[in-house]
Order: structure tokens, then sequence, then C-alpha cells
């Protein structure tokens, strides 16, 4: 396994961030590692001495960063930093934490125990998006989770096309459709009916979200299609393309978006005892005690 002598950092102001920061970048020093913090850091703890790096280039001078927050933290950091061969690890202060599952409390054990070399890597693919009009490019982003395309105002539907890989699948009418990562699964498209896809699937799910048709269900498509979308010319608004939740690129009717899985990946670090399905029973729930009722069905 790895050993990590040179130790990114990132982080954004949120509850108890500054805090854990400071306990993390103390047990850090204590192990005479070299630190340095990104630029957000760096004003969240004034008088700290430490190399400070843009996060366009921490994961060019650091061989682990390690992202303080909640699952944003993470997204924002990683669609950065997938060009980059830097892993991330991620402490969790934020609520869910499907990427960040080290707690606060478990630095010293956890993040220890992974600088020791007792952890396992995943890689996660993540998407490129680029939004084209009359045949030049007007917009690119790329995403962890998810890409969204929304009518962006409540209670007005919007109409497109969906093709993949060139193929014409169908013509809706909706308040727009999500493309999601395995990684994004557990994210933005589980809340409108997507289902919960193992993060080592190679594979691209596609939700509509509140379609003007019952018989329109997600579709599980293969992880290297091509995707593309059609903003329908009718529409009376100008539908935003989101990534990750964080990026928004406007849209004009006639607009078409192209969606395709980015050749860079990101390489995430767990500790050893990490589990997916273990994940899926804290953060969702499905770990609550059977009742007498239950035991006698």
């Amino acid at each position: 396994m790895e050993q990590f002598r040179n130790i990114g950092v990132i982080g954004r102001e949120g509850n108890g961030v500054s805090e854990t920061l400071r306990r993390l970048i103390d047990f850090l020093q204590g192990r005479d590692l070299s630190v340095v913090l990104d630029e957000a850091v760096s004003e969240l703890l004034p008088d700290h001495g430490l190399r400070v790096s843009t996060r366009r280039m921490i994961g060019e001078v650091c061989d682990l960063i390690i992202v303080v927050g909640g699952d944003g933290s993470l997204l924002g950091a990683a669609r950065t930093l997938a060009r980059h061969n830097a892993p991330v690890l991620g402490v969790n202060r934020g609520r869910l934490g499907f990427l960040t599952d080290i707690s606060p409390d478990e630095i010293e054990s956890q993040v220890g125990a992974v600088l020791d070399g007792h952890y396992h890597l995943e890689k996660r693919f993540l998407l490129d998006v680029e939004v084209m009009r009359d045949g030049q490019p007007v917009g690119k982003g790329d995403a962890l989770n998810d890409v969204v395309l929304n009518s962006g105002t409540s209670g007005h539907m919007m109409e497109f096309e969906l093709y993949v890989d060139g193929e014409f699948v169908y013509r809706q009418r909706s308040d727009g459709l999500i493309i999601a990562t395995p990684t994004g699964s557990t994210a933005y498209s589980l809340s409108a009916g997507g289902p919960i896809m193992h993060p080592r699937l190679d594979a691209i799910v596609i939700v509509p979200m509140f379609p003007h048709t019952l018989s329109s269900r997600p579709i599980v498509i293969d992880g290297k299609s091509e995707i593309k979308m059609v903003v329908g010319r009718n529409n009376v608004v100008q539908p935003p393309v989101t990534c990750d939740g964080q990026l928004r690129i406007t849209t004009q009717p006639g607009d078409i978006i192209y969606v395709r899985k980015k050749p860079h990946k990101m390489r995430l670090v767990h500790p050893l005892d990490h589990s997916f399905y273990a994940s899926c029973r804290d953060k969702l729930g499905w770990g609550g005690q059977i009742g007498k009722e239950d035991e006698d069905v």
C-alpha cells in the first residue's frame, strides 16, 4: 500500500469544521507529516504557519487529500482533483456522509490506520457534460454524483428528447431528468425514485423527474454510453443543467446536451472496516429493530 507523506487538507466553513480541522492538523503534525492547506482552510485557521495551495494545485503537490465537511465538500473537491492521482479521504462534518465516512472522534484511530497503510481504494467515475448551441459549445462541467436537466421553475414542465448512443429513446414532458453515477444513486436520484447501485458498477441511471406519463421509469445503461438530450424548442422556460447541484449552465430551446463518462477517475480511500451495505443500513435506516408483529408474520 502507498505510504503517505504529503497531506493536503481541504474544508469549508460549517458547523464544527474549524475545530475538526485543528484536531486533524495537530494529529498530522504529531506524526511529522508535511501538511498543505487549501486556501479556504487557510482562511478558517489564521496563524497556522503551514504551506497553502490553490485547489487546482494541491492534488499535484500532495499524495493524500483529506476533505473535512459533508459530501458536498467532497463533491466539489472531487471534480477538481480527479485529473490528479492523489487519493481522497473524507472526514464527515455533514449529515448523511456516504462519501465522508470517518467521524471527527475517529480521526486518531481511523486516519492513523490509513496512514499506517491499513485501507482500501475505490475508483469512482465522473461524468462530463457539454452544452452545444448551433454547433458551438456554450458550457461545460463535470459531476461525481449527477447531471440534472430541470425546468428551473416550480410548476412548469419542460419537453426534451433523449438519445443513448445515438439511438432515440423517448420524447418526454416532465420536470426534468437526472443522470446519475453509482456514487450519485444514493443522492438526488434516490429521492426521485431511482435505484441504489453498488459503487463498483460500471453503469449510469437515468431517472425522470415527475414525468407526465406514469409509464416513464428509471433506466440503467452501460457506463460507457453517450447520452444526448435535446431541449424542446416549444419550451417557455430556459432549463438549467446542474452538476452535483453546484455548477449551473443555463440552456435555451434547441440546445443539445451531451453526457459522457469522464476519462479520469477519483480514487476514494476507505478504512478497512468500511462497508457500502453497512453505510446503507446506517444512513437509510435499514437496521431498525424488528418488532414483535414482524416476527409473527
